[in-house]
């Protein structure tokens, strides 16, 4: 056991994954999502692919419990249940995607993505259809491949409530509840796929509790008066991430 700690401390870049965990933490305490955009664009320039997705999920997976009480109460757990049905399927395919990539290009396939949904959430492109039960699960399944493509299942779940007429601590709640539920799929598809890396796992776990006092105080921030204000900064935090995790700077 001493062994392994003084191999995780011996990694290149830990001070660079804790300072993405934590401003992860803070966005997703306060927002609800964003912090698998801002993991994902730290950790891609730090660990291989499949390493990046394992630590961004464990150190994501304790971090919201304080506030998952509050989420289930605010939340609506039956759409967020059409949401993983769609993920679950295909979460699979979006990891044997993953294990078949290079270090580099998943760099760069992690920040374009990352930066190209920032830059729709920001000029404000919203879906304006309905949002139907099989659009749900649709926009599920499309989360389940990105989280194990690329580790940020968010996204296409976020464009898709942000173009609903739900209250914002609904949608805030549904974001919570979807992605520490993806997040227990991915580490059960990546434990029975044999993928799974239990140095980084266990570096994730510890990442997790600076994490967890990151979700707390961004939780203790919330305040839907200031929900533009904060998404400003939100969006300064992940453009930042995405763009300093860029392979050109390796």
């Amino acid at each position: 056991m001493p062994e392994l700690f003084s191999s995780l401390l011996e990694i290149d870049g830990l001070l660079w994954l804790i300072t993405g965990v934590v401003a992860a933490g803070l966005v997703r305490g306060f927002a609800g999502f964003g912090s698998g955009m801002i993991i994902m664009a730290t950790a891609s320039s730090v660990l291989p692919p499949v390493s990046a997705v394992i630590f961004m999920m464990m150190a994501e997976l304790i971090g919201p419990l304080p506030n998952l009480r509050a989420a289930w109460r605010d939340g609506e757990p039956r759409d967020v249940g059409r949401l993983m049905i769609g993920a679950t399927l295909l979460v699979p395919l979006g990891i044997w995607c993953l294990a078949n990539m290079s270090t580099e290009i998943f760099g760069w396939i992690v920040s374009f993505c990352v930066l190209l949904l920032l830059a729709m959430l920001m000029t404000g492109w919203r879906y304006k259809g309905e949002l139907t039960p099989r659009l749900t699960v649709f926009t599920g399944a499309l989360g389940g491949f990105m989280s194990g493509f690329a580790g940020i299942p968010g996204p296409p779940v976020i464009m898709l409530y942000m173009s609903s007429r739900l209250p914002i601590a609904v949608i805030r709640a549904n974001f919570l509840l979807y992605l520490l539920a993806i997040d227990v799929v991915m580490i059960v598809v990546f434990w029975g796929s044999g993928l799974f890396v239990w140095e980084i796992a266990v570096l994730g776990l510890l990442a997790g509790i600076p994490n967890l006092v990151a979700n707390y105080a961004g939780a203790l921030l919330f305040d839907p008066g200031a929900e533009r204000i904060f998404r400003i900064v939100a969006y300064i935090v992940i453009a930042a991430s995405a763009i300093a995790g860029l392979p050109l700077w390796n």
